[in-house]
């Protein structure tokens, strides 16, 4: 079971990297409109919000398709980038949608991030598919 997270993982980093492009691509061409842009945000928190998602999402598949022995560590980074500019969003702008349940998603956002750290960090055959 265990095996096939690291499939999975890749496949929602491809998603990732597909929902960064869109967002990107809406965000600098209005006109193309995706419904992707966040009204609260202002222009250089979606701008980043944008960037992290797609640098996260390509950062894992190139790394996956080589190899990359450093994948995990810079994954778990990565991670961490968008925890802090989740935890600004939630807090400064009102993510999703305001009121005191922005806390909790935000919060298993965090468990997401900690869970998938502590399984590309210590899983054996993560360490052995990427050394």
């Amino acid at each position: 079971m265990f095996r096939n997270l690291m499939y999975v993982i890749f496949v929602v980093k491809c998603l990732l990297f597909i929902w960064g492009l869109l967002g990107l691509i809406e965000y600098f061409v209005p006109s193309v409109s995706f419904g992707l842009q966040e009204v609260n945000f202002p222009a250089g928190v979606q701008l980043l919000h944008w960037l992290l998602l797609l640098l996260t999402g390509s950062i894992f598949i190139a790394g996956f398709l080589l190899r990359w022995r450093c994948t995990p560590f810079v994954t778990v980074i990565m991670y961490a980038t968008l925890a802090t500019l989740c935890f600004v969003e939630t807090i400064d702008f009102n993510a999703f949608g305001g009121g005191p349940e922005r806390f909790f998603i935000m919060a298993a956002e965090y468990l997401l991030y900690v869970l998938l750290s502590a399984y590309l960090l210590h899983a054996s055959y993560v360490k052995q598919f990427f050394r």
